[in-house]
């Protein structure tokens, strides 16, 4: 088992999935009838990662009730990073539980990034962070037609080629908190690594998919359905 910690976003209340998450953190909202934290920490499990890290707010005790006893064979730790703090805080205020270089991650984001790669891209350059990056998906279908208005034909929610977005599943050094600057991961500190030519990408082409809101739950169960648990089928990333 490799010794490297998972920290892992777990204490925003997730507005856009009311109601569940009036009662419930949203992590722990079901895929299969198990949280997406665990199809989430799994992914990292089957690869050798099984220390996690777990920044807990909102709704906290939930949180500490489901792993007490649960997944013996994980090392999980759990570390009260405030209700209203913010995605950049809550990292930070996990500094003292990693090691010299660590995994991130969103708790709601589920893709079947072949962890290793992605470490070893990390360690191949000098900066202190790495960021997995995705194709941009649009969330809507694209109509065709011609010069006359004719529609020709509908793509569903195509890619959309040579833009890319945060996926999440970062590779960090802990030096990287000398650095630190601001509250929020997305527009504070990763600019800023950015600015200092800190900051690098890897790019994945496999399967990937938030949880953002109660249609991308629905969704994300229609694939379970339908296909399994892809995101934990890690190959060759293409």
């Amino acid at each position: 088992m490799d010794k490297l910690k998972v920290v892992i976003l777990c204490g925003g209340k997730g507005t856009r999935s009311y109601p569940f998450t009036d009662y419930f953190p949203k992590v722990m909202m079901p895929i299969d009838g198990s949280p997406i934290l665990v199809h989430l920490m799994r992914i990292y499990a089957q690869q050798g990662f099984k220390n996690f890290v777990l920044a807990v707010g909102y709704r906290k005790e939930i949180l500490y009730d489901y792993f007490a006893g649960r997944f013996p064979e994980w090392n999980v730790e759990i570390v009260d990073t405030g209700p209203d703090s913010d995605t950049g805080e809550r990292v930070f205020k996990c500094r003292d539980f990693v090691g010299d270089t660590f995994f991130a991650t969103y708790g709601d984001g589920l893709g079947n990034v072949n962890l290793h790669e992605l470490l070893s891209q990390h360690r191949a350059h000098a900066g202190l962070a790495t960021m997995t990056s995705v194709p941009l998906r649009s969330q809507y279908g694209l109509v065709h037609f011609g010069m006359d208005g004719r529609v020709n034909l509908f793509e569903e929610k195509p890619i959309i080629a040579d833009y890319w977005i945060n996926a999440g599943f970062f590779v960090f050094n802990k030096e990287c908190f000398d650095e630190w600057s601001g509250n929020n991961l997305e527009t504070d500190i990763l600019p800023h690594f950015a600015s200092k030519s800190t900051l690098y990408t890897y790019r994945h082409y496999g399967f990937w998919k938030s949880m953002d809101t109660s249609k991308d739950q629905q969704e994300l169960e229609k694939i379970f359905a339908k296909e399994g648990a892809v995101w934990a089928k890690i190959g060759n990333n293409d």
